[in-house]
């Protein structure tokens, strides 16, 4: 099986990255603009990041995992800061991030991409 993606996907995941990339930064300049706080900014960001996942999946390509994790985390963080709960979960988090991270990195579980061509 051929895990080569064509020109047209290609094309197809670099326009989605971009629109992903765009979606965020507009997202965290309104949000620093309007001040929504933490916990709405989290859950744009998170919303953006798994919208991302869902149009990647809709155009054929691979879902990410790693961002769909992300963007699960994300939007959790989100939830979980607007519930005003005392414990904050961001710390947390990104504490696990780092640690999944950390050890997927030292057991050499990470995919390996191919070099640009």
């Amino acid at each position: 099986m051929n895990n080569e993606l064509s020109p047209d996907k290609r094309h197809i995941g670099a326009r989605l990255e971009a629109a992903g990339w765009g979606a965020f930064f507009l997202w965290v300049g309104v949000a620093l603009l309007i001040n929504v706080g933490w916990g709405a900014g989290l859950l744009g960001v998170g919303i953006i990041t798994l919208a991302g996942q869902v149009a990647r999946r809709y155009a054929g390509l691979e879902v990410e995992g790693f961002w769909l994790v992300v963007g699960g985390l994300f939007a959790l963080g989100g939830i979980w800061e607007l519930t005003g709960t005392t414990l904050s979960l961001v710390p947390i988090l990104l504490i696990a991030a780092g640690l999944v991270l950390l050890v997927s990195a030292l057991t050499g579980r990470t995919k390996s991409r191919p070099g640009p061509r």
